[in-house]
């Protein structure tokens, strides 16, 4: 299945991108991973992916097996049974400079919240691990200013 995984500019927005520029933050502060996790939640609601109970389910999920992939990257999604709170597939992130504790020693500095209709989360997940594999990337990621940038950052190899 062909989805636009993200989106570059404004002026093409679509209604099936996966992720848009205003589903970006840059900057954020948390307190521990269930704050990030309401933070990128709250994205979603707000781009209207999801319903508000989504947040719920994505730290029901984190209760059950943490989230973070490795190389500073978490990416917290909902347990199965959160599906019908999903209106539309897509995703949020969040950059935390200093770094949000996600146990047993692993901080996250970026969280990708992820709200997939069907199996569409497998075509997620495989395309945040290739854009987030490459270390010089994620380190781009980190240190960016720009939601922008941090946009380009993760669609660069889609040939988008």
């Amino acid at each position: 299945m062909a989805f636009n995984w993200f989106k570059k500019s404004r002026e093409s927005e679509k209604k099936d991108d996966i992720l848009t520029e205003s589903a970006i933050v840059v900057g954020a502060r948390a307190r521990d991973k269930y704050e990030a996790i309401e933070i990128v939640g709250g994205l979603l609601v707000k781009e209207g992916r999801v319903d508000p109970s989504y947040i719920d389910a994505m730290k029901q999920r984190e209760d059950l097996l943490t989230t973070y992939i490795g190389n500073g990257i978490a990416i917290p999604h909902g347990v199965g049974a959160a599906k019908e709170k999903i209106k539309k597939s897509g995703i949020a992130v969040a950059q935390f400079p200093e770094g949000v504790d996600f146990g047993d020693g692993n901080k996250a500095y970026i969280v990708i919240g992820i709200a997939a209709k069907g199996d569409e989360h497998l075509d997620i997940l495989a395309n945040i691990a290739s854009a987030c594999e490459d270390e010089k990337r994620v380190k781009k990621l980190v240190e960016s200013k720009d939601p922008r940038e941090v946009l380009r950052l993760l669609t660069e190899g889609f040939g988008k």
